[in-house]
């Protein structure tokens, strides 16, 4: 496909290449063989396509131990000028989200990175997520790095157009210049999801004599393969070329005036068009997600419908959420976020920056986790454990480098999640108990040092904006009678996943629950008889006692032996048919041995007032364990009583019980509990409905185990109970056994 014209224009094609801190091995590979690979053979092929790449340390990582000649390939490519090689934070962070020296240190880790394996020291970083703020150009200048690429809506929101676009600006934060492009959303859009003859007569009708113009296209490089129905769209099949190889070949039959140019190469050889201070902003759909769930749901709708009217003068003022309020929105994202900045000052604070403490809180500083939108984010339970595998692993670090005697515990009352109030924060060289008296006095953070483990880095099931668009979807298609997998697309080409709503099993919506309280451990409920499991399970009940979330005065008390704490509550439990609640005080003792992984639990109920108190006490817990998918390492165990189910996402209900187990043997961490007084068992799996870029689907994040005892207590009564939590590692069970 040639088209001839006079004059020329520069295309600068940035494809961004990124597996998360913690996925799946099997992902990493089936990635490499349906879009990294393909690419790299693609552009031997295609010597006359010049183009940047990044990759990021995570990925790099990975290529270098699975497939280092991939490595040399790219190597090769950037030996002969074809390739030009980007850098950016080593583990993919959000820049604004992470502490100043550690912005400056992960963008110098991948630029050595890159230096050491491709002979190449880069001049551009990309930016994660596009998440921009005002403040960044002082810091990466700082980091030794001259241009970057943001979204065109950047700039759209300050008031540039389309046409003002076709080059780089300067920007500054009492720094040196550093040089901004602007991703092109039409080229995003239309690469690969329409024909390449459009995109290269779009090219065409930009050609100016003077050949200044420079049109811009950066994008992740797993949608050319990767992403739904795009394999063998982007790379052919039964002899029959693919999208990629007619774009490339496309662009040397044009080489005449479509040049192909990388991005340093040309901020290397061009002016800045002018001067740009660019807003607080990420791409579009970030800003939507960032939302509260009604909001976002409308601001997608008005979105959708001036595309729809191509009203592109109002488009470009359209700007959603702020980045940041995802902490806001998620105490889940919130939690993670200020344990990173916890870990980051311990790891400084014990000189432990020249150790291993430093690549783990790295690590841990990967972005997927810290916000949700399409693609998983938050909801992605096994990325979630590993980001909180690798804060405890540079929590250990920093203690083995002060040295700390063992066995050791200390204990503080802090403003950890910034809310103005406190919250209560216990460590050891064995556990760490993250207590917030102000929400129930529930246990939202509890890690194992030896394992490295969060047991509770369980996800609240919350609305989503997009479950809205679930339910529309699902009625039409039910009023229609359809069955998934749905197409409304051509089939010529794939459709994007930002536009095409797609569903991996029929009838999602019917799975929608939406929890009432953040999924912790030591929630306290009194719950009415004869409640089933399954009403409990999808949050259709009403909690007869007023202590969920609410305040419990807690005092601490520390020995050689011990931490004790103390946390109560005088409140009210409703009784059905009664005209007035009774007054119930509630106590749960906490006591916490040193250097043991136990976790004793004593809980006192009084009834306070002049009646009969008959209710149903429940304590819940709920654990994440990486039980997903009937996952045979993840189990429940009864000593004495066969579980039909005993994987850790089953779901049932056993009475009578005294001893109950929970582990992960891969993780190597299992919790015995023993009750003093026998209890009913319910036990679920925590399931949300959320969005990927393959369609909507179920997605285990944890288990709930509650322990629920009958109550009758007279006037002046008090009922007591204990629950004594012991870990171990499962493999030295089992070989004490043999």
């Amino acid at each position: 496909m040639s088209i001839e014209r006079s004059g020329s224009i520069h295309l600068g094609l940035l494809l961004h290449n990124h597996q998360p801190v913690g996925n799946f091995p099997w992902v990493f590979q089936q990635v490499y063989e349906e879009a990294y690979f393909p690419m790299l053979a693609a552009l031997e092929r295609h010597p006359g396509v010049r183009l940047s790449l990044h990759y990021t340390g995570s990925l790099l990582d990975w290529l270098g131990e699975a497939h280092p000649d991939f490595l040399q390939r790219i190597a090769s490519l950037v030996q002969r000028q074809q390739v030009e090689m980007v850098s950016g934070g080593y583990y993919e962070p959000i820049l604004p989200s992470i502490p100043d020296t550690d912005k400056i240190a992960q963008i110098r880790r991948l630029t050595t990175r890159i230096e050491h394996d491709f002979g190449t020291k880069p001049t551009g970083m990309w930016i994660a997520e596009r998440v921009w703020e005002p403040s960044l150009p002082r810091l990466i200048r700082a980091a030794d790095i001259e241009w970057t690429v943001l979204d065109d809506i950047h700039f759209k929101n300050v008031g540039l157009e389309d046409q003002d676009l076709y080059s780089y600006y300067a920007t500054e934060d009492q720094s040196s210049a550093l040089k901004v492009y602007a991703t092109s959303k039409t080229l995003r859009y239309t690469i690969p999801w329409r024909p390449v003859r459009e995109t290269i007569e779009a090219l065409r009708s930009l050609v100016t004599p003077d050949g200044k113009r420079i049109l811009v296209m950066g994008d992740d490089g797993e949608k050319f393969g990767s992403w739904p129905e795009t394999n063998t769209y982007s790379w052919g099949h039964n002899g029959r070329s693919g999208w990629v190889d007619e774009f490339f070949s496309a662009l040397e039959q044009n080489s005449s005036w479509l040049l192909t140019t990388p991005l340093g190469e040309y901020a290397r050889s061009h002016p800045a068009r002018g001067r740009v201070y660019l807003p607080t902003s990420s791409y579009i759909e970030m800003t939507e997600w960032a939302l509260p769930p009604k909001k976002s749901f409308l601001f997608g709708k008005l979105l959708h419908q001036l595309e729809h009217d191509k009203q592109e003068d109002i488009l470009q003022f359209m700007r959603g959420g702020f980045w940041r309020n995802f902490m806001a929105r998620y105490p889940e994202i919130n939690t993670q976020h200020k344990k990173m900045l916890r870990v980051h000052d311990q790891v400084y604070a014990a000189g432990a920056t020249t150790a291993s403490g430093t690549v783990d809180l790295w690590k841990a500083q990967a972005n997927d986790t810290y916000w949700h939108g399409l693609f998983g984010g938050i909801y992605m339970a096994h990325v979630r454990s590993a980001i909180y595998h690798h804060l405890i692993k540079a929590e250990n670090a920093a203690a083995h480098f002060l040295q700390t005697q063992t066995p050791w515990q200390r204990y503080e009352f802090t403003d950890f999640d910034r809310d103005t109030q406190d919250e209560l924060i216990i460590e050891s060289d064995q556990q760490n108990l993250y207590i917030d008296p102000q929400r129930g006095g529930t246990i939202f953070e509890w890690d194992m040092r030896r394992s490295t483990h969060n047991l509770t880095c369980v996800m609240t099931r919350q609305l989503e904006g997009y479950h809205q668009t679930l339910r529309e979807h699902e009625q039409e298609r039910r009023r229609k009678a359809l069955t998934p997998p749905q197409t409304t697309h051509s089939e010529s080409e794939p459709a994007s996943p930002h536009t095409t709503i797609r569903t991996k099993e029929a009838d999602l919506d019917h799975y929608l629950v939406i929890d009432l309280y953040r999924r912790n451990c030591l929630v306290d409920h009194f719950l009415p008889s004869g409640l089933p499991l399954a009403d409990f399970a999808s949050a259709h009940f009403e909690d007869l006692g007023n202590f969920v979330e609410q305040l419990y005065a807690t005092t601490v008390e520390q020995t050689e032996t011990d931490i004790t704490v103390t946390m109560a509550r005088d409140g009210q439990v409703r009784r059905p048919g009664a005209l007035s609640p009774l007054p119930i005080q509630l106590t749960k003792t906490l006591f916490i041995p040193t250097g043991e992984e136990k976790l004793i639990v004593h809980y006192s109920i009084t009834n306070k007032g002049q009646a009969r108190l008959q209710t149903n006490f429940a304590c819940e817990w709920n654990f994440n364990l990486l039980g997903g998918g009937g996952n045979d390492q993840a189990y429940y165990a009864i000593p004495g009583q066969h579980l039909s189910n005993k994987h850790f996402d089953s779901t049932g209900e056993v009475p009578s019980v005294q001893i109950f187990q929970i582990g992960n043997s891969w993780l190597q961490q299992a919790i015995q509990f023993e009750l003093s007084s026998a209890a009913t068992l319910w036990r679920f799996s925590i399931d949300t409905i959320t969005g990927s870029e393959a369609g909507f689907e179920r997605t285990h994040q944890g288990s709930c185990a509650t322990l629920i005892w009958p109550l009758t207590l007279e006037a002046a009564q008090t009922w007591n109970v204990e629950i004594v939590c012991t870990g171990s590692n499962p493999a030295e069970q089992e070989q004490a056994k043999k």
